[in-house]
């Protein structure tokens, strides 16, 4: 059976989310969206967790039911410390095997930090291997890995408060460490350039902070089990696939360029440079002076060991997609969000063929042709085949997908002018 799953999710537990990030609307949406395994996220907030005592069914050993999807138990927490006199800004994800150990997790994590402020704690002065330690020493069934390695303020491999490599990271306690996720602005393939990497399985979440469904499981792992229904999934079993890769077929991603930290760039300044360009201005933000946010790309960059398009034998493959509703916008040039004509004709097709993963994969062009106009049919097919082109995101500002090759090379062209002209500028200066 295939089972598609987004383990990173947040609740309305966390600041900044929705407050329908509950588990009725999870449920609801996560079906729209083709999913049938979700992560519970914030399981250290006292709320969610009675909640989830409350609602959940145990279905076997681990993993549990609600809405007509399978759950398993996940967290989000983060540790700021320092080390090598550098402040430490890490996201860890954190799988449980079921609810009597998460009491016994939040019970001593509780005693490192006020786990009631919100939903993905923060621990100052508890380092990353220290975590682990603690984890791992509740219950050996415990899954830790790094959040969104590769984001520039807070992960294991950020260019801002991260590591070199996931060993500098949790020291003794790498060991323990089996998968990474790779988050938005890094995909497998630049992964695989990290010869160090290839010990880790690269999972992808969507640390979704809403429940629409161009939000969970925009990034997503799919599995083969050899069960007839999710119901018959156990912990040990998910586990053990994600620890080893086998039964974990591909991973779903968005393209990296569309990640909100993928170039390198300055938000307010609106500067966005490749890492040839940011390394030219000595990632100094050439209007103010200030250093600029090293993108995940440059990052990937700086520690790569293997040339660009190498592939490590016996790799998990991916997928590179885009939300439907991000392709009906950008296809339709409706750029507000929630805009309702967008939202019916991303309904309507979702209706057509059962979930919105079902129209992005394997509806054929002609069954879209049939079902929606030829421009929607279009961007949907193109996005699929990689035939999408993407002025990339950079500082926190999303990525901007472009369809029309002609408008790509008028705004490229436009970025180059532009870094060109500070550079000048810059040189002038001085």
């Amino acid at each position: 059976m295939q089972v598609i799953a987004d383990f990173h999710i947040h609740t309305k537990y966390s600041r900044a989310t929705s407050n329908k990030m509950d588990l009725e609307s999870l449920a609801e949406n996560a079906k729209l969206k083709g999913l049938n395994l979700l992560g519970t996220g914030d399981f250290t907030f006292s709320a969610w967790f009675e909640e989830l005592k409350t609602k959940l069914e145990p279905a076997d050993k681990g993993v549990y039911t609600y809405g007509g999807i399978a759950w398993i138990l996940t967290s989000e927490v983060a540790t700021i410390y320092r080390d090598g006199e550098k402040s430490r800004r890490v996201h860890h994800v954190i799988h449980a095997p079921n609810l009597e150990v998460v009491a016994q997790i939040n019970e001593a994590l509780g005693k490192r930090g006020n786990l009631k402020a919100d939903g993905r704690p923060i621990f100052s002065g508890l380092t990353s291997a220290e975590l682990v330690e603690m984890l791992i020493g509740i219950d050996k069934n415990i899954l830790v890995y790094p959040a969104h390695a590769w984001t520039s303020w807070w992960a294991a491999l950020g260019s801002f408060s991260g590591y070199d490599s996931i060993r500098d990271c949790y020291k003794d306690q790498t060991k323990h460490i089996h998968a990474l996720e790779t988050g938005m602005s890094s995909d497998p393939a630049m992964n695989w350039r990290l010869s160090a990497l290839d010990k880790y399985t690269l999972l992808s979440n969507s640390d979704s902070h809403s429940p629409w469904i161009w939000r969970i499981g925009r990034e997503a792992n799919v599995f083969e089990f050899d069960v007839g229904s999710v119901s018959e999934l156990n912990y040990a079993m998910v586990n053990d696939a994600i620890k080893t890769r086998r039964g974990l077929k591909f991973t779903i991603e968005v393209e990296p360029s569309y990640g909100k930290y993928h170039f390198t760039g300055h938000r307010n300044c609106a500067i966005n440079l490749s890492p040839k360009q940011a390394l030219q201005f000595n990632n100094i933000c050439p209007k103010c002076g200030r250093p600029l946010t090293v993108g995940v790309l440059q990052r990937v960059e700086q520690l790569a060991d293997r040339p660009e398009g190498f592939k490590p034998k016996g790799a998990v493959g991916f997928k590179s997609l885009l939300p439907l509703y991000e392709i009906i916008s950008f296809a339709t040039g409706t750029k507000q969000l929630y805009n309702k004509r967008v939202i019916e004709q991303q309904d309507a097709l979702v209706k057509r063929f059962g979930n919105e993963l079902n129209v992005l994969m394997n509806a054929s062009a002609e069954q879209l042709l049939q079902a929606t106009k030829e421009g929607i049919a279009d961007a949907i097919m193109k996005v699929r085949e990689g035939k999408v082109k993407y002025i990339p995101g950079y500082d926190g500002v999303y990525g901007q997908p472009v369809f029309d090759n002609a408008k790509f090379e008028e705004l490229k062209t436009k970025m180059e002018k532009s870094a060109a002209e500070q550079k000048q500028l810059m040189d002038f200066k001085k």
